[in-house]
């Protein structure tokens, strides 16, 4: 049997389309997550952490790429400073409203790293014609909440803080896994300080490395 037309038109743009994809290359990552996640172009990374948000975006910012933020309103921008990322080499939109995926596209088209606070779920088809646009360009997207086929999702778990003590201290530093889901694959993790007491993010060495008294517990 013969296909109709329209399927093999269909077929000839999807070849077309997979001959012009420039090859995945990789993005400057944070020391910190060496060996756990590597940034690719082309790569959707969602997180449902700000602080996250932030170490994700920090390696390529640090290596000198102008990185876009869109809905800055929902992110603290001290924070994200203070994993790294360079505010003078960002461009901040913090309330894009209902053009919130024409921003994005907008700035993927001229930015090395766009992260984006989705006001509403994504669909399938709006996120896979944004990927599209991703890939050609070589740009990093970076989401604060669910994305629909994400190459990873970074997730934050068993967070520990150092400095409080029963009623009275003050939050010093905290410890935290970070774990790394692809796909349906079992989920990678790591250890990290996130920041240590001179404010510096990197591996723990392991959980006894401060004194356990001074570690407590959050959710």
């Amino acid at each position: 049997m013969t296909a109709p037309t329209s399927v093999l038109d269909d077929l000839r743009e999807r070849v077309r389309q997979l001959e012009g994809r420039p090859a995945a290359q990789p993005v400057a990552t944070h020391p910190a997550l060496a060996g756990l996640l590597q940034l690719q172009t082309g790569g959707v990374y969602a997180t449902t952490s700000a602080s996250l948000l932030g170490l994700l975006m920090a390696g390529p910012s640090a290596d000198g790429a102008w990185c876009g933020v869109i809905g800055t309103a929902r992110l603290g921008l001290e924070a994200l400073a203070s994993t790294g990322v360079r505010l003078d080499r960002c461009v901040l939109v913090p309330d894009p409203g209902d053009a919130w995926l024409e921003v994005t596209a907008a700035l993927v088209d001229v930015l090395g790293v766009v992260a984006v606070v989705p006001p509403r779920q994504v669909g399938e088809h709006d996120a896979s014609r944004l990927v599209a646009r991703l890939r050609q360009r070589g740009g990093v997207l970076l989401a604060l909440g669910d994305w629909p086929r994400a190459d990873a999702r970074v997730a934050l778990a068993d967070l520990q803080w150092v400095g409080l003590g029963r009623g009275h201290g003050h939050l010093q530093a905290r410890q935290a896994t970070v774990e790394v889901r692809r796909g349906t694959t079992p989920a990678r993790s790591r250890r990290l300080w996130f920041p240590d007491l001179d404010q510096q993010i990197r591996p723990a060495v392991d959980r006894s490395e401060q004194p356990a008294r001074h570690l407590r517990s959050v959710g």
